[in-house]
């Protein structure tokens, strides 16, 4: 298999995975999604064949969380993130409002807070593997997912028992 081969069946398998997690990272701005992902794998395939990554796909990840922070910090300051999804996109499931509900808060959280809120629990990564992804140390993560999910309890209020299983 050729190195483009190779890459293109990497980016082909990966890119749904990615392209969900950056819309988590944005809180539902799919532009900006897509821009993240395509970002992440050009970053992907000027080492694809220059040193063998260990496991590509998070290192994918990393290299997701690290160009979202990135905009984040260079964003300009007259740049606002919209309140409401977008027209067009919709949610499939009985779960509309929990998710609806789970974005509002996500968006309200620093993007880093988010970063560790999706990494850790959406993407249900361990301490350490956040910790790289973030270029942070593991105490730095435990403490911010503390406070992440604090914030979004206090966000979620008494509406989170309303979308809780009985």
């Amino acid at each position: 298999m050729s190195h483009a081969d190779g890459f293109r069946e990497f980016a082909a398998s990966r890119a749904g995975h990615l392209f969900r997690s950056a819309c988590l990272l944005t809180s539902g701005d799919i532009h900006l999604a897509e821009d993240l992902v395509q970002e992440t794998l050009g970053r992907m395939y000027t080492v694809w064949g220059a040193s063998r990554v260990e496991n590509p796909a998070a290192y994918a990840q990393s290299v997701l969380v690290r160009s979202f922070l990135t905009y984040r910090r260079r964003r300009s300051a007259t740049e606002r993130p919209l309140g409401e999804l977008p027209e067009g996109v919709s949610w499939s499931g009985d779960d509309a409002d929990l998710r609806l509900a789970l974005l509002d808060a996500l968006a309200q959280l620093a993007p880093k807070d988010r970063a560790v809120v999706v990494l850790r629990y959406w993407e249900d990564r361990s301490i350490e593997e956040t910790a790289q992804a973030m270029s942070a140390s593991p105490a730095a993560v435990r403490t911010r997912s503390v406070r992440a999910l604090a914030k979004l309890r206090e966000q979620l209020g008494g509406t989170y028992f309303e979308f809780a299983p009985s």
